[in-house]
């Protein structure tokens, strides 16, 4: 799959983060997306956000060079695990829950390069604290991406799945 120009073609459009690649509003407090870039994380206080989780590694070329000072500077909190695409941890996923647990019922937004690695923890932590039921939390991932292509990621939901 060329990425680099998957990214061009899709997700312009919204100056504000609605127009982020794979942007996905899974609540009135929770939105998700793919790559997002300055411009759009810019005005995520505007938008009434309050917090950013950012799975996304800053050596990804789809990653946005200091993008933790351009959400902590507009009052924001922003939470930043690495979660490698090759080898996602159990304990990315666990620090992912911690970091939502502890978000305070304000808008978040959630992002990676594709949805992928979000749509996964997000569905995993959703369905795991009773939000979604399991189809729910598997009909988001699928409307994205079939983890079946990446055994890493396969392994790891149907690892989490069997421990709730």
């Amino acid at each position: 799959m060329e990425w680099t120009k998957l990214f061009r073609s899709r997700g312009k459009g919204n100056a504000d983060i609605s127009g982020s690649y794979n942007f996905r509003c899974l609540s009135d407090t929770v939105t998700t997306s793919g790559v997002v870039g300055a411009e759009r994380l810019s005005r995520l206080a505007e938008d009434g956000y309050s917090a950013l989780i950012n799975l996304l590694p800053d050596d990804s070329q789809h990653a946005v060079p200091d993008e933790k000072a351009l959400v902590t500077g507009q009052g924001l909190r922003y939470v930043y695990i690495p979660v490698d695409w090759d080898a996602p941890a159990r304990d990315d996923f666990d620090a992912f829950c911690a970091a939502m647990d502890t978000l305070d019922g304000g808008k978040v937004h959630i992002h990676c390069a594709a949805n992928f690695r979000v749509s996964a923890f997000y569905g995993l932590y959703a369905a795991g604290r009773g939000t979604w039921s399991w189809q729910e939390a598997e009909a988001n991932i699928r409307s994205l991406w079939n983890p079946e292509e990446f055994p890493a990621w396969k392994s790891l939901i149907d690892s989490v799945r069997a421990e709730t």
